[in-house]
């Protein structure tokens, strides 16, 4: 029977010492032909071979898109745990290139030469099947939890797992005996075996012991790959088996992958040009020979296996998929979920991430997402924003992250594209060549499209406004799958509410910014006496109000600590790389209370963004924060801060200054409209009715909020984050963009009735 595994061909090369470059050359040489996989023997007792582990690690530097494995590894001379760390380094650095075969071992005499057990034929089974539950622990980096192994040949007492390997390492294990089978029926991913070791029939009963063991693990027969290395050579007339014309090799392997469910052919040779005469001659024709026999062509990826398929969510057409995001869609079985479920503070189980590359993509997930309508549907380009909303549960997730292109479109008009997936960390260091900078928020890991569909307030906002007051066009797919241009002269009405409203619009994929010149900048970070927490705020808010427009601080508090002192964090950037303005800007700062720590420096805008780090989301639960706008720190807000800080219920406070620039431009220019702001305040707590409950008591205070800081989902907070006459507006837009509301997790906007729609709002032409 067939498997319904794609067919793929290998290589199997001899790691020769005598000529280091030779199996390197065959390597490269094999890729250049097509073949899928090089692998090479592995006798690390045998000086005559380079060892197979350090010489993958070089043919990976070498090569840049076929597959590494050993044929097969030697388990009793390498540590099970210390292999799967190692494989997961060289999988990583491959880019996801790294294959495990795995031995139980042979030739005991030199395995004991070189300090390794000897082991019967029994025990050298059993402590593979060990090695095999380390190795799959290790690598198993979506569990929290210490790994334990109490085998008696391997253990692991409490090891920690990872890394997270770029792609699911498949193990498979060479062997013949019906015990070995059984042991690949039960744990492994593919059997390797060598065809010239068996006898006729071979083949097909050692698939029946595979198979009888997988079912009784609860797996199925397909989710073991059969790998099978071939020997022959080409000659005009027919011989023996794999001894003729390459129409012979075709004839003679066909029924091995149609009848006995092989999977992969790995040639056993180092002559470059009988790999060519396969590559050209066999591999094509018996693919094409395999898809005429079979009922339905084989699939061109990987199928997943049982265990990944027993994750996924009921409700979810995952047979669906489109073809065009197939490939890189991850689903919760898949070794890629830890990676993307969660966001930075929020922890998701989504039942699938959709993860496009260009619009076309975009349109097809969300073609996707409209044949299911009861699933939340999230966006996400970074996945930091406060308010969590880029995941969810059961859902399905369309992930940006990999539309993250940054062009130079106009050098003299400082026109810059961005994909909405970079990060603003990449954004201010591909622009600090030209002495550019575009003002982002304070943290450079912040995804590009979250941020430029909001607001964006931010360090350099004071100088320079927000982020959204620098787009000058965006490429976008509206509801319908349709991709469309926004800018001045082209939709203008989109363009006016994708700058703070875009989430609930579509999904933009390209930003045209205009960047400003910003040299290097004075990046200070004070801590400070907040003992009194209701005369720092106010006082904080006096001088920062105050300061001329180079300077824009934030301020972080938290609650008092027993028997510590209340510390205030202001984090501040002036603009401008000259001493003396520096200090004399923040001199005012560090006046506010007695100053406890300074660290003050003089570096690119990009210095700031860099400490942002590169690591994946791993949030957890869910987070509760709310957000307000106020014109001025008063008095009377200042004390009412002070009581919510000492309440315990909010562990996290930040002010932000905005004003200046911010407020220079038309309330009605943008979607965003509280350009009155002084100051963007931020409350985070860890109970949401408590913390909803003394908020909303300080409403008095407040004027509008910021919807990327905003977890609170009564319908109320849309009104608070938008004045009526730009809600109105929006709402008529969102009536002909978007009526069925497939954009509606994030503050959502609904849809004006047909009769109240807003006259005059101008169309989008697709």
């Amino acid at each position: 029977m067939n498997y319904g595994h794609p067919v793929r061909f290998g290589t199997f090369v001899t790691p020769v010492s005598a000529s280091p470059n030779t199996p390197v050359e065959l390597a490269r040489r094999s890729e250049e032909l097509g073949f899928d996989l090089v692998t090479f023997q592995d006798h690390p007792y045998q000086p005559a071979f380079l060892d197979t582990w350090t010489l993958m690690s070089w043919v990976a530097g070498r090569t840049e898109r076929v597959h590494l494995a050993g044929n097969v590894l030697n388990v009793p001379l390498r540590n099970p745990a210390v292999l799967a760390r190692s494989a997961a380094s060289l999988d990583l650095l491959s880019g996801g290139r790294l294959d495990l075969a795995l031995g139980a071992g042979a030739f005991w005499d030199a395995i004991e030469a070189m300090g390794g057990p000897r082991r019967t034929p029994g025990d050298a089974v059993d402590a593979l099947s060990e090695a095999v539950d380390v190795v799959r622990g290790i690598l198993d980096a979506g569990d929290q939890t210490p790994l334990r192994v109490d085998g008696r040949h391997h253990r692991a007492a409490g090891a920690g797992r990872g890394p997270l390997p770029a792609h699911r390492i498949p193990i498979w294990l060479g062997a013949q005996r019906p015990r070995m089978q059984r042991l690949i029926g039960r744990k492994a991913d593919g059997w390797v075996v060598s065809l010239p070791n068996l006898r006729p029939g071979d083949l097909r009963a050692g698939n029946k012991i595979i198979d009888e063991a997988a079912a009784g693990a609860g797996r199925e027969p397909a989710d073991v790959r059969r790998l099978v290395n071939i020997a022959g050579r080409f000659s005009p007339r027919r011989g023996g088996l794999l001894d003729g014309p390459p129409q012979q090799w075709v004839d003679e392997l066909l029924p091995l992958v149609v009848e006995e469910g092989v999977g992969t052919f790995i040639l056993m040779t180092d002559d470059a040009d009988m790999m060519a005469r396969f590559a050209g001659e066999v591999a094509p024709a018996l693919r094409e020979a395999v898809d005429r026999e079979l009922p339905a062509p084989l699939p061109t990826a990987e199928p997943r296996d049982s265990a990944a398929r027993a994750a996924r969510r009921d409700d979810i057409d995952y047979a669906g998929v489109p073809a065009s995001l197939a490939d890189s869609a991850v689903e919760p079985g898949d070794i890629a979920y830890p990676r993307v479920r969660s966001t930075y503070l929020r922890g998701g189980a989504p039942g699938l991430v959709l993860r496009p590359r260009d619009s076309a993509e975009v349109a097809d997930a969300l073609a996707f997402a409209r044949r299911h309508p009861h699933l939340p549907l999230a966006v996400r380009s970074g996945g930091h924003g406060i308010s969590g909303r880029s995941t969810n549960d059961g859902g399905i997730v369309i992930d940006l992250g990999l539309i993250d292109g940054i062009e130079v479109l106009d050098e003299a008009t400082r026109r810059v594209r961005i994909g909405a997936g970079a990060r603003w960390k990449q954004v201010a260091a591909a622009l600090r060549p030209y002495g550019w900078a575009l003002s982002s928020g304070d943290y450079g890991g912040v995804g590009v499209g979250g941020l430029a569909t909001a607001g964006g307030i931010g360090f350099l906002g004071r100088k320079h406004g927000l982020t959204i007051d620098h787009v000058r066009a965006v490429e976008m797919v509206l509801a319908d799958g349709s991709v469309v241009r926004a800018s001045d002269t082209e939709n203008p009405e989109l363009l006016w509410a994708v700058r703070g409203a875009g989430a609930n619009l579509g999904v933009v994929t390209w930003f045209e910014f205009e960047v400003d010149e910003v040299g290097d900048v004075g990046w200070a970070q004070l801590a400070l006496d907040a003992s009194d927490p209701a005369t720092f705020l106010e006082e904080f808010g006096r001088v920062a109000s105050a300061a001329p427009r180079d300077t824009t601080a934030f301020l972080v508090m938290g609650p008092p600590r027993r028997g510590q002192p209340a510390v205030a964090q202001v984090m501040a950037v002036v603009d401008s790389a000259d001493p003396d303005v520096i200090v004399e800007q923040l001199e005012p700062f560090a006046r506010i209370a007695p100053l406890y720590q300074q660290q003050v420096v003089i570096t690119p805008y990009a210095g700031v963004m860099a400490t942002a780090s590169d690591g994946d989301h791993q949030g957890h639960g869910e987070p509760v924060t709310r957000s307000a706008f106020t014109r001025e720190i008063t008095p009377e807000l200042a004390a009412a801060v002070a009581d919510l800080l000492r309440s315990g219920v909010v562990y996290f406070f930040q002010v932000r200054t905005v004003g200046g620039a911010v407020a220079d431009v038309d309330p009605d220019a943008t979607a965003y409209a509280h350009r009155d702001a002084g100051f963007s305040l931020i409350a985070m707590g860890v109970d949401r009715k408590r913390l909803d409950q003394l908020w909303d008591s300080l409403a008095e205070h407040f004027d509008g909020l910021y919807l990327s800081f905003e977890t609170d989902r009564r319908p109320e907070r849309v009104a608070d984050a938008y004045p009526p006459r730009t809600l109105a507006r929006l709402r008529g837009l969102k009536r002909r963009l978007d009526p069925d509301n497939l954009f509606r997790d994030n503050l959502n906007i609904q849809p004006a009735d047909a009769d109240r729609a807003v006259a005059g709002a101008t169309g989008v032409n697709a």
